[in-house]
C-alpha cells in the first residue's frame, strides 16, 4: 500500500530554516498548502523546487513521532 503522509507546512518551513535555506523557507511558507500531501504530484513538485525530497521528509518527519 501507499505510505502517503500529510505533513504540516510549518514543519517543512522549520526544516528549511534549520538547513539554512531561508529563501526556500520563505517561498515554502507562501506557496505550500497548510497540509502537504506527499502523495500529490503537485505537492511533490513544489517540494522538489525547494530541494526537498519526499522520501527525505518521510525519514526526517516520519520518525519523529516514533521516538517516544
Amino acid at each position: 500500500g501507499s505510505t502517503a503522509m500529510q505533513i504540516d507546512k510549518n514543519q517543512i518551513v522549520e526544516m528549511l530554516h534549520g538547513d539554512g535555506k531561508h529563501d526556500e523557507a520563505d517561498q515554502a511558507q507562501s506557496q505550500l498548502p497548510d497540509k502537504v500531501d506527499t502523495d500529490t504530484a503537485e505537492h511533490s513538485d513544489l517540494l522538489s523546487k525547494f530541494g526537498l525530497n519526499v522520501d527525505d521528509l518521510k525519514g526526517k518527519l516520519g520518525g519523529l513521532g516514533k521516538l517516544l
